[in-house]
């Protein structure tokens, strides 16, 4: 029996584009962010979900109980889940961190790169597939509310992409991506597929 594990990025929030938030306290959705989570709470009832993970983050927990809610379902907090580190960085404008050389690095070599005090993709790719290779016993859909980088971890590994490529995958607020486990086997079906609000 196949599982299926839909990977869902939490809605908008209003220091979107603005801070690298990572892992900074607080960070709520807003309006628009609730509106789209609403949106995608319709597509996730019609998946008919098993069971409900989410990333330890607010922004995450906020999403993904408005997906609860329409669907019936407890949510179950997943720290392998969680944003990546981002270490000193976290709060940071991203407009002061373009002439920062570590910060061009990082975007060069995502890799190889460490941000100053934080967490690599390489380690974040790790921690989450080995959750996810851990669902391949549960039967019935799965939906996992995270973060861009998380979801786009997951994807790179079944899509065997470098983590150097990594602004070829693309995670939009409220998308959805799903993985297919199959025998031995791990497909992605889905990339950033996009719910209209």
């Amino acid at each position: 029996m196949a599982t299926h594990v839909h990977l869902v990025r939490h809605g908008h929030h209003g220091l979107l584009g603005r801070v690298l938030c990572g892992r900074m306290p607080g960070v709520a959705l807003d309006e628009l962010g609730c509106r789209q989570m609403a949106a995608v709470a319709e597509t996730v009832k019609a998946i008919a979900p098993s069971t409900l993970q989410s990333s330890p983050r607010n922004r995450a927990l906020q999403s993904a109980g408005i997906l609860a809610e329409r669907c019936g379902l407890p949510v179950e907090v997943i720290p392998a889940f969680d944003e990546i580190d981002m270490g000193v960085w976290t709060g940071t404008e991203f407009g002061q961190l373009a002439s920062d050389p570590q910060w061009q690095r990082w975007n060069e070599k995502r890799g190889s790169a460490r941000p100053p005090a934080g967490e690599s993709m390489a380690s974040l790719q790790n921690r989450v597939i080995r959750h996810i290779e851990q669902l391949r016993a549960i039967r019935g859909p799965i939906v996992i509310v995270s973060h861009a980088e998380p979801i786009r971890a997951a994807l790179m590994h079944y899509l065997s992409v470098p983590l150097d490529a990594f602004q070829s995958v693309t995670i939009d607020p409220a998308s959805i991506s799903s993985i297919l486990l199959d025998g031995a086997r791990g497909l992605v079906s889905r990339m950033n597929g996009e719910v209209t609000v």
